[in-house]
């Protein structure tokens, strides 16, 4: 399949307890997420190396992420289409009491194969109804790199760039880009 093919709609599913992530469903999170990166995603975890990356770098991510999961704290979303992972993305509450009605979005993500054909805008729209209506959380927020067009993409699904740290990510030597902020009231 290449990008911009029509894809049937994806199936999201919910994943909010670590024993009912498989190990299936882990593998293929890993895989994604890892050629993800290599085809220039911004999504590389703080505990990981630069890419290129192998599926085996990232497990140990993987493993944090879904040992951390809970209906009230930390759900991952899963986008399928044609039998496949699509995509996916993290959504987190907030966990100090100040700040518990603000949810957080990570690691949203398209499979390469898959990019183009809306999985992204599907992950997005189902994540402010998972955070609204089952989480109970007022606002969302996340971060972008700059420099690849992220900030159109969320803007497009709603929300808005509530500031900048400039030059605070550094791709390589040489090439620094602006972490954008962005919020959405939910």
């Amino acid at each position: 399949m290449t990008t911009h093919e029509t894809v049937h709609a994806p199936v999201i599913t919910q994943v909010s307890r670590a024993q009912d992530a498989t190990a299936a469903a882990r593998r293929e999170l890993t895989e994604c997420w890892a050629e993800v990166i290599n085809a220039g995603g911004a999504v590389v975890p703080m505990d990981c190396p630069l890419p290129p990356v192998t599926p085996t770098a990232l497990w140990p991510a993987i493993e944090r992420i879904v040992r951390e999961l809970s209906p009230d704290r930390s759900r991952l979303l899963l986008a399928g289409a044609d039998g496949t992972l699509a995509g996916w993305m993290l959504l987190r509450r907030e966990q100090h009491p100040l700040a518990a009605h603000c949810g957080t979005v990570n690691h949203v993500q398209t499979h390469v194969r898959f990019r183009g054909t809306g999985v992204g805008a599907a992950l997005m729209r189902y994540a402010t109804g998972v955070a609204r209506d089952e989480m109970g959380l007022e606002r969302l927020q996340l971060t972008a790199r700059s420099g690849l067009g992220l900030e159109d993409f969320y803007r497009r699904a709603g929300w808005t760039e509530v500031g900048r740290w400039p030059g605070a990510l550094r791709v390589a030597p040489g090439d620094d880009r602006d972490e954008i902020l962005m919020g959405l009231a939910l």
